[in-house]
């Protein structure tokens, strides 16, 4: 009788014991870092839109755009929650456009006016380097350089004339285009670009960017009177 008791004592005080150490015992959690469980995902996409393109020697304005477009594709890494890097690869557009001269003549009967414009039409492979800020989770503001190179140009002028007489107007065009030296141009063009954007929706969104080109165009004209500059307006879609 005094075994069964003595057996009894010592289960139940193991059990106490088992079940003290277990109250005391303390579960850790390791939580995760508040920087990484911000991030997002890294993202692909695709991006067009217009340019509208200028020389560095031209005065900003509607006679010295040349418009043009820009189109390709890009991948967005996120750094933290409020910076990430897009690198990109765009069909780009440049170029510019210029009045040569515009007259108008009235001799009280017929109204003459003539228009002489050039236009400079030049086409790149660019690689923007883009990073990105974000005040807001929609709204980002970006800077970075830009590397493009040189594919192919054109010259083309135009010429129109038109002549109206008792209300009846009739115009006249004549216009004709060269392919640009290539030996004469730059292959490599170097600018850095600033812009904005908002994210619509999570897959769509638009990007206004401005790019101010550092290298010389013309290899035989000096770099300051001798740059791109165009401003982009466009439209991405992640996936």
């Amino acid at each position: 009788m005094k075994k069964l008791f003595l057996g009894l004592a010592l289960t139940a005080g193991t059990l106490a014991f088992a079940q003290e150490t277990e109250t005391k015992t303390e579960t850790k959690t390791v939580n995760a870092s508040p920087l990484k469980k911000d991030v997002q995902p890294i993202r692909f996409g695709i991006k067009a839109g217009g340019n509208s393109a200028y020389f560095s020697q031209q005065k900003f304005g509607i006679n010295t755009q040349q418009l043009g477009f820009h189109a390709g594709v890009f991948v967005n890494i996120p750094i933290s929650k409020q910076f990430s890097f897009q690198p990109e690869v765009l069909y780009n557009q440049m170029g510019a456009k210029d009045v040569m001269y515009s007259t108008e003549t009235d001799n009280g009967v017929t109204n003459v006016k003539t228009k002489v414009q050039s236009r400079v039409k030049m086409d790149y492979i660019s690689v923007p380097l883009m990073v990105q800020m974000r005040p807001t989770d929609k709204f980002y503001i970006e800077a970075g350089p830009e590397f493009s190179y040189f594919i192919n140009g054109k010259n083309k002028g135009e010429s129109t004339v038109a002549s109206t007489t008792g209300g009846v107007t009739t115009t006249t065009s004549n216009s004709h285009s060269t392919d640009i030296d290539k030996d004469m141009i730059n292959k490599f063009n170097f600018g850095l670009g600033l812009g904005l954007g908002y994210d619509i929706t999570s897959n769509i969104g638009i990007n206004a960017r401005y790019v101010n080109s550092l290298t010389k165009i013309d290899k035989s004209m000096s770099a300051a009177e001798n740059n791109n500059r165009v401003f982009q307006l466009g439209v991405n879609y992640k996936f």
